[in-house]
């Protein structure tokens, strides 16, 4: 079973496959399912920017399109000072996915981490339930 240290290479990993020809700013994730199973991602971009993919939901959307839909935990790197916080199209679709205590691990270029969990990430987020 993957742990929460090897999950962060992964994402690392992940950020190294990015396709940013206009940010350079590549971004990788990594998640692991309730079953163990891992899926990694990173940002698409596109010249009509509306069009780019982030790092996190690739990995999501990767995951729920081999019919894995109950993720457990995530691990996203960023190229940035501070660990890098997710976007808001990003947490409100780690929201549906994920229970809100799932472990998010927030990762910095330098390594330094932010633990936090997917409910803390958006509070009173929009959900089916609602």
């Amino acid at each position: 079973m993957v742990d929460t240290n090897q999950l962060v290479n992964l994402a690392i990993q992940a950020s190294q496959h990015a396709y940013v020809p206009y940010s350079k700013f590549p971004i990788g994730a990594a998640l692991k399912t309730k079953d163990g199973r891992v899926f990694q991602g990173c940002n698409i971009e596109n010249a009509s920017f509306g069009l780019t993919n982030c790092g996190e939901r690739t990995a999501i959307f990767k995951a729920v399109s081999e019919g894995y839909r109950d993720l457990k935990e995530i691990a996203i790197y960023g190229e940035t000072k501070e660990p890098i916080s997710p976007c808001g199209a990003c947490r409100q679709v780690m929201v549906e996915f994920f229970q809100p205590e799932a472990k998010v691990t927030l990762i910095a270029k330098n390594g330094q981490t932010v633990v936090t969990t997917v409910g803390d990430l958006l509070p009173y987020s929009f959900t089916d339930l609602d």
